[in-house]
């Protein structure tokens, strides 16, 4: 089991009556709650770092072994 850490949090009222409101409508603590928010936020935070790191090295392999790409031979059998 891992460690667990206390963090204080301080809400505007509105955002602590929703939080409140959003446990009791799904039957989870505020704990759970905010806990599952913050999981699903950095998974689409981790995604979109991703899909960064990959537009920046696509392409950078073309041409690395030969003088020419794999779309060129394939233009090539094409014809």
């Amino acid at each position: 089991m891992e460690a667990t850490v206390r963090k204080n949090f301080v809400f505007e009222r509105t955002i602590a009556e929703h939080l409140e409101e959003l446990a009791k409508d799904t039957k989870q603590s505020m704990t759970a709650l905010v806990q599952e928010l913050i999981e699903e936020r950095h998974k689409q935070l981790r995604v979109k770092r991703r899909v960064k790191a990959f537009h920046k090295i696509s392409g950078s392999a073309n041409g690395l072994l030969t003088d020419f790409s794999i779309q060129s031979v394939k233009a090539q059998m094409d014809v």
